[in-house]
């Protein structure tokens, strides 16, 4: 028997504020497929990273297994990058069947999945579930780009679930706990105006493009000080995004670990005497040297 719940208009954002992201899907149909998976639960935003045929969108098989999903796959986008993918995310959960080294915490896909609606729904967050090519998962790289990694806990005999079946079951997962908000009459916060003043007792986390810039700021600072050998990083890179990530800074918080690498990089002293060289040649009126941007940076 099919219970349905009807999602008003008020209540719509919330879903969309949740993406799912297929890594270099390598077949059209099991796309296809996952785009009747995420609309069956109310989801329509599908992301795909290098898709081995670009020609998804008017495949046969992906049509055919898309059934009345056609708009998903449509209007879904497709990037070069997980990076790209990710783009505006706050909260990241790669799905993965195994712990990885120095990955993020793992959770059972129910309790991933009530983390993601309280991030919707107490922070206005953007969330994405990440999955990975259908022979081989997600790599390592891509597991520590995530703040969490959730599983399935299928048999662990006969586990392995189709790439189409494991979206089925996150946005099951996924719907129920964001209904659940729904029912307790609990309402998303309305996207921020940042034109517009206001207290907000805690600031959401940054986004994936916010620390993935920290990180790389952070690594020019290390090496900088001598503390990042570039030629054998070993596990520190890895270890530093598995501490950074797991309390998901905020922007302010982002910023000034970016100041910090900053003095890393280039120290007070130094930057204080560029910055004044720069004013005394404006003051005397003798043009810099450097393009309109590079005098911007200093």
């Amino acid at each position: 028997m099919q219970q349905t719940h009807s999602i008003g208009t008020h209540e719509t954002a919330p879903w969309e504020r949740v993406r799912f992201v297929l890594v270099e899907p390598s077949h059209v149909g099991n796309i296809g497929a996952c785009a009747r998976a995420i609309r069956s639960m109310g989801f329509t935003r599908l992301h795909l990273v290098q898709p081995r045929d670009p020609q998804f969108r008017i495949a046969p098989q992906a049509l055919a297994l898309a059934a009345s999903a056609s708009d998903v796959l449509e209007r879904a986008l497709v990037f070069d990058s997980l990076s790209g993918a990710l783009q505006g995310v706050q909260l990241a959960l790669a799905t993965s069947g195994y712990p990885r080294q120095f990955g993020p915490q793992s959770l059972e896909v129910r309790h991933a999945a009530q983390e993601a609606a309280k991030a919707v729904y107490r922070e206005g967050a953007n969330v994405a579930f990440v999955f990975g090519p259908e022979r081989t998962g997600l790599s390592n790289r891509d597991v520590q780009r995530c703040h969490l990694c959730c599983n399935i806990p299928s048999d662990p005999l006969r586990g392995s679930l189709n790439l189409a079946q494991a979206a089925q079951v996150v946005a099951y997962e996924s719907r129920r706990e964001l209904l659940a908000f729904v029912q307790h009459g609990e309402q998303a916060p309305l996207p921020r105006d940042p034109s517009r003043a206001q207290f907000v007792a805690q600031e959401p986390a940054a986004s994936i493009e916010q620390t993935e810039a920290m990180f790389a700021h952070l690594e020019q600072g290390l090496a900088a000080i001598g503390y990042l050998d570039p030629q054998q990083p070993k596990h520190l890179l890895a270890r530093l995004r598995q501490l950074l990530l797991r309390v998901r800074p905020t922007a302010t918080e982002v910023d000034i670990l970016r100041g910090i690498a900053s003095a890393m990089v280039l120290p007070r002293r130094q930057r204080a005497g560029s910055k004044s060289a720069s004013c005394s040649e404006r003051d005397s009126g003798s043009a810099p040297q450097g393009t309109p941007d590079q005098r911007a940076s200093d």
